[in-house]
């Protein structure tokens, strides 16, 4: 063997140094267990120092001291040795030749430790060498591995087996490298200090999903049963390869939510939770949990997650949405703007989701629907009608709300169709309405007086009333004015109706005049209709008694001596004359609603004007049927049986 060669060497060289008490072995020597073990030793001893009765050596264990009765392991001179190494051991080399190597066989781990040699060269020529060799047996391969193994960078991995049994030669073989990337495999044998080591290196380069993974050397020797097997897991260093977190969700404002983080890294990362630029929790953990409770929608955003474990930083987000129902809208305060201005209604709010913004006036929609957080209603040309309250709502599936305004739109005074003059009991009432915003101002004007009214006077009754923007003026005029030769009156009233936007004056119709002089016709007929009807019940009953009596000349004759009278009169009687107009159902309800207003004047305080004769109605007093001189027509006297069948009226 090398070893042995390697050795004289030492010897010789040791002899030319020195001649003093030396020994030479190798301080570390391995073995694995149940083999066995050479461990190389030389000594030297004094030149002057003879030998005598033979060279002899001793093996202890533990101790170099005998005094201290460490364990004999081998001794030249007898067979007495301790009970553990009975039968295992045996000198290999020849003391006279200075040579002290030592074989122990079938080794196990109690066997591990220091052993010293003593040379007994007879006499008082003893000594014990301080100098020891240590044992250590092994009950597997050594495997020399990296203090660090990093992702991506290549790794040398080496299996050692003790060689200093020579009658033992060992083999290494890799176990578990099929799902290695491209694994390499190099041999080698190695001699230090007259021991021998042979190796195996496995070279590879590792990725974050070795981490963990068991890698084996074995060792064997071959003609044995004997095999030794070291497996270990690999610890790879690698940046976080994923952060998981929870997926976007909704919750509602209010309510509580935990944000989970798992990080897989080695070593453990550093996990922080990240809301906008703050950090809102961190720890040292392969996963971090945040809580956050009565969450409100200043919370929505996203959250980041983020881990570092020193060989890189990774971070993954989740969007946290805050769901809640619109806020009160804001809108425009209330305006006020003149008619034909244009506008822009602005109505603004916030919900989650995005609320649906519809604008309403006096509760019917106008405009569009709108999904968004802001509409705009565009009001163009307003007129009057565009005045009044408008309303912005605002809805999602979580609520609605509501915010309004008031739009008043200012203009110009109208007049309406309610302004008039109107015929009354012994006088005349003029009535001026109109609306307008600001709300107009009523006067009237008299242009055959040359008077404006616009109090009340002693002439006159002069009354006003605003409700909203309508304007109500009214005066009272005592007399009805005098006849115009063309049959029209003389009453001529103006009125004019003024706010900031104008004003406007007009001619009020005396419209009720025609209808009086019509409601005087309609008694006239109708009393003419209630005569015509006595006519015709006289004639029938009549002729019913001719038919009885068969004689019509003695009928005659008894009527002539006891002669019946029968009368109507038409009375100026407001209540039986508005009666028989309404039965006679001949001019319909208009003329009816006339005459109704014509007999409801109130008496009123007026003052004379002058006098409007053409507005007297004609006054039907009576009408008399008198039958006292009944005769017969012309050309039928002497016809006995041929009375006359009608009976001539005459007025009184």
């Amino acid at each position: 063997m090398k070893a042995w060669g390697l050795l004289l060497l030492v010897v010789i060289a040791i002899k030319a140094v020195s001649t003093q008490w030396n020994v030479w072995m190798p301080r570390d020597i391995s073995a694995m267990t149940n083999s066995c073990v050479v461990i190389p030793c030389s000594f030297m001893y004094p030149s002057g120092v003879r030998p005598y009765r033979g060279v002899h050596g001793i093996w202890y264990f533990g101790q170099p001291y005998p005094q201290l009765f460490p364990p004999v392991v081998y001794k030249s001179r007898t067979d007495i040795v301790h009970e553990s190494y009975k039968g295992r051991t045996k000198l290999v080399g020849d003391l006279h030749q200075k040579n002290c190597t030592l074989r122990i066989g079938n080794i196990g781990p109690e066997h591990s430790g220091r052993y010293y040699f003593r040379a007994d060269l007879g006499g008082a020529n003893i000594y014990t060498y301080p100098d020891f060799s240590e044992l250590k047996v092994l009950d597997q391969p050594n495997i020399d591995v990296p203090e660090e193994i990093v992702s991506d960078d290549s790794l040398d991995l080496t299996c050692y087996a003790p060689d200093n049994c020579p009658d033992m030669t060992p083999e290494i073989h890799w176990m578990y490298t099929d799902y290695l990337p491209d694994p390499l495999f190099t041999a080698d044998y190695l001699e230090d200090s007259n021991t021998a080591v042979i190796s195996s290196t496995l070279t590879f380069t590792p990725r974050p999903m070795h981490n963990g993974q068991l890698l084996g050397c074995r060792v064997q020797y071959p003609n044995t049963t004997f095999v030794y097997e070291h497996l270990l897991a690999l610890d790879v260093k690698y940046a976080p390869q994923t952060v998981w977190v929870n997926v976007s969700q909704e919750v509602m404002e209010g309510s509580a939510v935990m944000l989970h983080c798992e990080v897989d890294s080695n070593p453990v990362s550093r996990i922080s939770w990240h809301f906008g630029d703050e950090e809102l929790l961190s720890d040292t953990a392969s996963n971090v949990s945040l809580y956050l409770e009565e969450l409100n929608p200043s919370q929505e955003g996203i959250y980041t997650c983020v881990g570092d474990n020193g060989y890189g930083v990774m971070n993954t987000s989740m969007y946290l949405a805050v769901k809640f129902p619109p806020r009160d809208p804001w809108v425009n305060g209330s305006l006020t703007v003149v008619e034909g201005s244009s506008i822009y209604l602005h109505c603004n709010t916030q919900g989650s989701p995005v609320p649906t913004l519809t604008w309403l006036k006096d509760g019917e929609l106008v405009g569009t629907i709108t999904a968004d957080e802001l509409s705009v209603l565009e009001l163009v040309e307003l007129t009057p009608q565009g005045g009044g309250q408008y309303r912005c709502l605002a809805e999602n599936e979580h609520g609605r709300s509501s915010s309004s305004l008031n739009i008043t739109v200012e203009f110009a005074p109208i007049l309406l169709d309610e302004s008039k003059c109107t015929v009354v009991r012994e006088g005349v009432q003029c009535v001026c309405m109109a609306t307008g915003n600001p709300e107009p101002a009523i006067q009237f004007y008299l242009p055959d007086l040359n008077i404006t009214i616009n109090e009340t006077e002693n002439r006159f009754n002069y009354y006003t009333h605003t409700d909203g923007f309508t304007s109500t003026g009214m005066i009272k005029l005592r007399d009805k004015g005098e006849q115009m030769g063309n049959g029209g009156t003389g009453i001529h009233v103006h009125c004019s109706i003024t706010n900031i936007y104008g004003t406007e004056t007009v001619q009020l119709e005396l419209q009720q005049e025609k209808k009086y002089m019509m409601a005087v016709i309609v008694g006239t007929i109708g009393g003419v209709a209630v005569i015509a009807f006595i006519i015709a019940a006289v004639r029938y009953v009549g002729h019913n008694n001719k038919k009885e009596d068969g004689n019509p000349g003695q009928d005659l004759v008894s009527k002539l001596e006891n002669p019946s009278m029968f009368y109507s009169a038409v009375k100026k009687d407001k209540h039986s004359l508005r009666k028989k107009v309404l039965k006679t159902e001949l001019l319909g309800s208009k003329f009816n609603s006339i005459l109704e207003e014509s007999t409801t004047g109130e008496e009123g305080d007026y003052q004379s004007v002058g006098s409007v004769a053409g507005l007297q109605r004609p006054e039907l007093n009576y009408a008399a049927l008198d039958f006292m001189r009944g005769r017969p027509r012309e050309g039928r006297a002497g016809q006995g049986d041929d009375a006359s069948d009608y009976t001539e009226i005459k007025s009184k």
